[in-house]
């Protein structure tokens, strides 16, 4: 065995056991670190406290002498808990979040130390603008950007730190990060669904989309993940021969946790319990060493920034532990990957789960209303809906046996299937009293009967109705949800407004009743989104070759999945709904295709540093050791040696050959990624990337997995699946 893998292996079969505090039940714990409504009424004044609820219910202005109130209150609260920093903490346009920490501590007029926090640093602050992804809306020289407080995200205690959320935007006004677009996209689906909403129950005020995150991830021991340079820069492993044992048992998957996997979930949970992260479900996943955990359903905006402090949390804990977590979406070959399946719904002010059917024919109409609007949603802007899943490590999932295909798809079982054909056989125009009574009663009355037993999932369905909410499945696990949830939401809002007059033109025209009306539009609805509605196998050929005919999109890799991005009717949608201008929309895009190539040239850099550094001369080192040992033979059985030593002559060709094909291909993917590096438009850049640079990656690996079960395991620098899959 090497000496880096032995070291590495001696340093993780030895831990320490880390303790996990508990101090009472979670319930009692639950969100005593968040400044949230309850601590709110108890440190702001009256005025202070009605103005920021009016700020998240309406979205109404705080005034800046209210702001400083409010700002005094919170910092008072932050103190109590130990906070000596604050930090405005908002996610720029690098998938992940930023923080900037200043201290309270200030020197006033007379050289005293106080603690200072006004409204001024509440609402706003200015970080450097250029240096994060923008797209070309900010130039080196022309640095500002603002930071604004969210209020509908309450901030929250970390450490020491006082954490703020909030949008990021650039000095002229465009948004820089991907909380701006999702609030506008949540205020345009709530405009909306309020209005359709009105049609069953004039109480409503209010709309909620609602999420519930599935987060998938991967655990290594530490020592051995930082013994291998690919895992350390690229988070997942570009080489590697798959384990003679894998996941092929099934006896992981909802397994007994391991005892030190058990210890760190433990720890990882009362961290989410005290900053209001409502965790409820952990369990092993289907690959060995693959987890998950998913709370409880919250609204969407705080549910995105949930799970971005929790994947925080995560790599923080799992350092205590002596873990390093995984999030890529393909980590490991040969195994499953991991995903963030987004649960979605739209939740009512009076309670109502608009996605979930009800007990009486009315109320399921509405279910029906909303049910049908989203699958005439997806099916619109199914392209669209596909490119913000898009990612370099969601290429390497998307389409393999675990995860939903690139074409995107509806399954919604077959009674609601069932229920639809009915509906879509209702005759059109007015109804006689007997078609609207035998609609009601003997279609729409029985749904929640029907539900009963669609309990069956199709886990290849990238868009699936389970119950009471759609499950889009291809979101990867190291994603920001902002991203889909911005697009689902403002496709929707878009469907649910065009519904709106369709509906009224019919009832304000022709004299239709309201239901009548409703009736004829969803029917219609039904009839064209038809095509994006699929029952099978998402895996199989079949399906893509009757996706083609049914020409629903099938874009493969993140290039072309983004190409739809700046298209005509993508920028009108935006526009329309105020989610993106298009400079926005554009200099996201321009940011994906970035991203997308600086990963793969990551990766391409890595392969060069574990070749030449790493395998080629381990393989070097083995097949020196052969030749020695034919060249002993030959000393000791003189001509005769060539019998003897023919197994060993084999081996030495056979790691020539892979040697040679290992330095050819990596010459050749360096200078495909220097060509690529040469190009200035980021499109044929990232293309030349897809294209040209990473078709050579598989090929490379392909030879160096062979050498890894050539070369002697104590001469193999890296550590291996068997390693990293299994512990002690």
């Amino acid at each position: 065995m090497s000496f880096l893998r032995f070291n590495a292996l001696k340093e993780s079969g030895n831990r320490p056991k880390m303790p996990i505090e508990e101090k009472g039940r979670r319930s009692e714990m639950f969100a005593s670190h968040v400044f949230n409504n309850e601590k709110m009424q108890q440190y702001l004044t009256k005025d202070a406290y009605l103005s920021v609820q009016a700020a998240i219910m309406k979205g109404a202005k705080i005034e800046r002498k209210v702001a400083d109130q409010i700002a005094e209150g919170m910092k008072t609260w932050a103190i109590s808990m130990g906070a000596t920093h604050y930090t405005h903490w908002f996610q720029p346009l690098t998938g992940s979040t930023a923080e900037k920490h200043d201290a309270f501590f200030e020197i006033n007029k007379e050289g005293r130390a106080v603690e200072k926090f006004g409204g001024g640093q509440l609402v706003q602050q200015e970080p450097d603008a250029s240096s994060f992804p923008n797209g070309g809306i900010r130039n080196t020289f022309e640095a500002r950007g603002y930071t604004a407080w969210d209020p509908t995200s309450p901030a929250f205690v970390y450490g020491s730190t006082l954490c703020i959320p909030t949008i990021f935007v650039a000095y002229t006004g465009e948004a820089l990060d991907n909380k701006a677009p999702l609030l506008r996209a949540l205020h345009a689906v709530d405009e909306a669904a309020t209005e359709v909403a009105r049609y069953f129950d004039k109480t409503v005020n209010k709309v909620w989309a609602t999420l519930g995150w599935e987060q998938e991830y991967f655990l290594v021991d530490k020592a051995l993940a930082y013994s291998r340079p690919d895992i350390a820069l690229a988070g997942r492993t570009i080489v590697g021969k798959a384990s003679a044992k894998g996941q092929q048992l099934d006896d992981h998957y909802f397994g007994v946790i391991h005892s030190r996997v058990l210890d760190f979930m433990k720890d990882l949970e009362r961290e989410c319990t005290l900053l209001g992260i409502p965790v409820k479900t952990r369990h092993n996943e289907v690959a060995p060493m693959q987890f998950e955990m998913a709370p409880v359903f919250e609204e969407a905006n705080l549910a995105v920034d949930h799970n971005l402090l929790l994947m925080d949390i995560m790599e923080k804990v799992a350092d205590r532990h002596n873990f390093k977590v995984l999030f890529h979406e393909k980590p490991f070959a040969g195994v499953n990957g991991s995903g963030k399946h987004n649960n979605w719904s739209l939740a009512t002010d009076t309670g109502v789960n608009l996605l979930s059917p009800g007990t009486t024919p009315m109320k399921n109409l509405q279910f029906l209303t909303f049910f049908v609007n989203t699958i005439k949603a997806v099916d619109t802007y199914e392209e669209l809906l596909r490119s913000s899943i898009a990612s370099a490590s969601n290429d390497h999932r998307l389409g393999a046996n675990e995860a939903p295909p690139a074409i995107l798809s509806i399954f919604i079982g077959e009674q609601l299937n069932g229920v639809l054909d009915d509906l879509e056989g209702v005759s059109k125009g007015k109804l006689s009293p007997e078609e609207k009574t035998e609609l009601k009663l003997n279609v729409v009355g029985k749904i929640p009967e029907i539900l009963l037993d669609n309990t069956d999932r199709n886990r290849t369905s990238p868009f699936a109705f389970t119950g009471n909410k759609f499950e889009m499945r291809g979101v990867g696990s190291k994603a920001n949800c902002a991203k889909p949830m911005t697009v689902l939401n403002t496709i929707m809002a878009k469907q649910l407004k065009d519904f709106k007059k369709e509906v009224d033109k019919l009832v304000d025209g022709k004299d239709f009743k309201k239901d009548e009306a409703i009736f004829n539009v969803l029917r219609e609805y039904i009839k064209s989104s038809k095509r994006i509605r699929f029952e099978g196998d998402g895996y199989s050929e079949a399906w893509e070759k009757e996706a083609k005919k049914r020409k629903l999109s099938n874009n493969k890799n993140t290039p072309e999945a983004l190409a739809v991005y700046t298209h005509k009717a993508s920028l009108a949608l935006f526009k329309e709904m105020g989610v993106m201008t298009e400079v926005e929309a554009t200099a996201h895009k321009e940011v994906e295709l970035e991203a997308y190539v600086f990963h793969i040239q990551i990766e391409g850099r890595v392969f060069n540093e574990l070749i030449y550094n790493h395998i080629l001369p381990a393989a070097v080192d083995f097949q020196t050791g052969l030749l020695k040992n034919i060249q002993a033979l030959k000393e000791v059985y003189g001509t005769g040696f060539k019998k003897m030593a023919s197994p060993q002559m084999a081996i030495v060709e056979e790691v020539s050959l892979h040697i040679e094909a290992i330095k050819r291909l990596t010459d050749e993917m360096t200078a495909e990624r220097r060509s690529a590096n040469a190009l200035e438009h980021i499109e044929k850049k990232a293309a030349a990337y897809c294209d040209k640079v990473k078709p050579h990656f598989d090929e490379i690996r392909y030879h160096c997995d062979k050498l890894e079960t050539l070369v002697a395991d104590d001469l193999w620098p890296l550590a291996k699946y068997r390693e990293l899959l299994f512990l002690k």
